[in-house]
């Protein structure tokens, strides 16, 4: 059996009941997880290269993401820390396990204490190798996913794992994925490092539905992590690639089912997937390369002399 996690983001857009609706709807669909994310506006870190992006000879060098907005953004959509250990007590209501995606490493003691057993390490964090040391030291479990990120950084971040409990999972941090782009023949490569992995799916659900996950299962995934939502996909940003209630549940059907019944759905829904496995080995795509440059640093933990300690920083996060 497959582990199916859902992710729901910041679908829950702040609101407390709509996230315990989240809970409860991915627990009654079959997840193993319903996943949050940490995410405080005022972890978010000023990059003067974002506030107008740059673009050269008509090529986009760096994307524009102005601070501002996206801070206000993040504002409106910020869960309390009282609302996390709340969001721990009715996942085990609702018979789910509670995980949770880390974004810095001055939150991390902070998360310890509330309770987790596994923690997510973000893509673009899979090479922040003193946050990998700082999670590993507290919980039993990490998954961590790799987009965006070099094979030497991979290898590098199983070494700072080795003897740990960890799974790494594929993305492509593209949004949305397209299907010829999932390249999901690279598990067989992180399949070197740990003998857990999986396939975190960003496709667009109005076009693909759950197709890339369902292939992924078909070609031995041991865990799917997928955005998931209650409300109408144009209700939050995530929504265009976030599964319903219905489709969450078939793909926990199929990850909790036979071989043989993924095969056949794969069979019969999909038919021909080798567009979606691509290669194990590749060059990273250049709106990938876009997308790190601008998450890989986009939070950091922010010191009481008013400078900011990267993820991947050895700098000792009290001044």
């Amino acid at each position: 059996m497959a582990i199916v996690i859902a992710e729901c983001c910041q679908n829950h857009n702040g609101d407390r009941q709509i996230l315990q609706e989240m809970i409860w709807a991915a627990a009654d669909a079959g997840a193993d997880y319903a996943k949050v994310q940490i995410i405080f506006a005022d972890d978010l870190v000023f990059r003067e290269r974002f506030e107008s992006g740059v673009s050269e000879n008509g090529v986009l060098k760096v994307i524009q993401r102005p601070y501002r907005a996206e801070y206000e953004r993040l504002k409106n959509l910020e869960i309390q820390w009282s609302e996390y250990g709340w969001f721990i007590d009715e996942c085990r209501k609702a018979k789910i396990k509670p995980l949770t995606t880390v974004f810095t490493r001055g939150s991390v003691a902070a998360v310890s204490v509330l309770g987790w057993q596994e923690v997510k390490v973000a893509s673009y964090d899979c090479s922040s190798y003193p946050l990998l040391r700082d999670l590993r030291a507290k919980f039993r479990h990490l998954f961590v996913s790799t987009g965006a990120t070099y094979d030497e950084e991979v290898e590098k971040a199983s070494q700072v794992l080795a003897g740990a409990s960890f799974s790494f999972l594929h993305c492509v941090t593209i949004y949305p994925t397209p299907l010829d782009q999932l390249h999901l023949a690279r598990m067989q490569y992180l399949r070197r490092f740990t003998p857990s992995v999986g396939f975190s799916d960003h496709t667009l659900v109005q076009r693909d539905g759950i197709k890339a996950a369902a292939v992924a299962l078909h070609l031995g995934a041991d865990v799917i992590e997928r955005h998931f939502t209650v409300l109408a996909p144009e209700r939050t940003k995530d929504g265009p690639v976030s599964i319903d209630r219905a489709q969450l549940k078939t793909l926990c059907e199929l990850a909790h089912g036979t071989a043989e019944h993924r095969a056949e759905y794969v069979a019969k829904q999909i038919g021909d997937y080798q567009h979606m496995a691509g290669s194990a080995r590749r060059e990273l795509s250049h709106a990938e390369l876009l997308n790190r440059d601008y998450y890989r640093g986009r939070f950091g933990t922010h010191r009481a002399d008013g400078s900011v300690v990267n993820n991947w920083e050895e700098t000792p996060l009290k001044p």
